[in-house]
């Protein structure tokens, strides 16, 4: 987008620049926190905070001692707001993460009732450890806490505290005794985040920081009400219509039996992305701009989110598997082939 297309994009829509300031500076405070205790990872960092500025959930997927728990820990310091973990094993049921209902008994009138004691969802920001080790019982609990931010229990339902996060982790070694999530509930995070391996001197970083004294503490950057806040703001953010247009052609050209699907779509996959992709790229994107100090969003910030939203919303088909073309293989060609619209 040309210099003169911004200005006349902010005069018609009459953008305020504090608020992008506000964003871009919360971000930068969040990310100097969180340096404290975390070394690199600032792709993974940026799409968490995408997905807490969005009122989204994400899914982190990487292989043990990459500090993917740490991470959400450390996250949940800088944030002024309440945190649970909860640690995902095959006995565990949905009555241990919703709560329960007991008997009380008053120990004035000796009168008994029910009351209902919360489990860890009612948190503003919970940590779902390993979520695949559960099974589909709860797994379909912790569903409608995603979806609808509420859990029913015993014919009652509550609504979960605002705002309200799901960041979960997942191995994807170890498959034995495990219960893959759904494509249902897969669809529910806005971004499935690859954790890789520190590079060479980011390592080095870990092991002197591991194997010394206490480090510093993070601080609270931002609390519940300047989080709604935020989310307010991105939503505002007006979009282009030829944004729009991009996003809905990547979504669209990975659908292998409609019209204008690429072919190599075609040729390696077995289903693609829904609308719900279509939504979450474009919020997505807002938030991105955002976080950049940008008063519009262009195609390039849809392109840098794509492959974290798109990776677990397309199925690769048994050729696919078989010549080793992996979902962001296949990200990778529709991105290039997808032409950004002009304004």
């Amino acid at each position: 987008m040309s210099t003169s297309s911004v200005a006349e994009t902010q005069r018609e829509l009459e953008i305020n620049p504090a608020d992008v300031a506000a964003c871009r500076e919360t971000y930068a405070a969040i990310q100097q926190e969180l340096a404290k205790v975390i070394v690199g990872q600032s792709k993974v960092v940026e799409e968490i905070l995408i997905s807490i500025f969005t009122r989204s959930h994400a899914l982190l997927v990487g292989v043990p001692g990459l500090a993917k728990t740490l991470l959400i820990s450390t996250l949940a310091d800088t944030l002024k707001m309440s945190f649970r973990r909860i640690q995902f094993t095959p006995d565990l049921m949905p009555s241990d993460i919703t709560g329960t209902e007991v008997i009380y008994q008053d120990p004035v009138s000796g009168d008994k009732q029910f009351k209902f004691l919360p489990g860890p969802l009612f948190s503003n920001i919970v940590l779902a450890d390993e979520i695949n080790r559960t099974p589909p019982k709860t797994q379909a609990a912790m569903l409608e806490a995603m979806q609808e931010r509420r859990v029913t229990v015993g014919g009652v339902t509550r609504p979960l505290p605002s705002p309200f996060f799901v960041l979960a982790t997942q191995n994807p070694l170890e498959q034995e005794g495990t219960y893959p999530l759904p494509e249902a509930q897969l669809d529910r995070f806005m971004f499935l985040i690859h954790v890789g391996y520190p590079d060479a001197e980011e390592e080095l970083q870990v092991m002197k920081r591991g194997t010394s004294g206490k480090g510093e503490q993070p601080q609270p950057v931002l609390d519940g009400e300047a989080i709604i806040r935020l989310q307010e703001i991105v939503k505002a953010l007006p979009v282009a219509d030829h944004v729009f247009r991009y996003a809905r052609d990547i979504v669209r050209s990975t659908r292998p039996r409609e019209e204008g699907a690429l072919d190599y779509c075609k040729q390696y996959l077995s289903f693609g992305a829904g609308p719900r992709a279509s939504l979450s790229l474009i919020m997505a994107a807002k938030a991105h701009a955002l976080i950049n100090g940008q008063v519009y969003v262009g195609c390039e910030n849809v392109a840098a989110v794509a492959p974290s939203i798109m990776r677990h919303r397309i199925a690769p088909n048994f050729s696919a598997q078989s010549e080793g073309i992996t979902p962001d293989d296949v990200i990778a060609k529709v991105l290039s082939a997808i032409p950004k619209h002009d304004a």
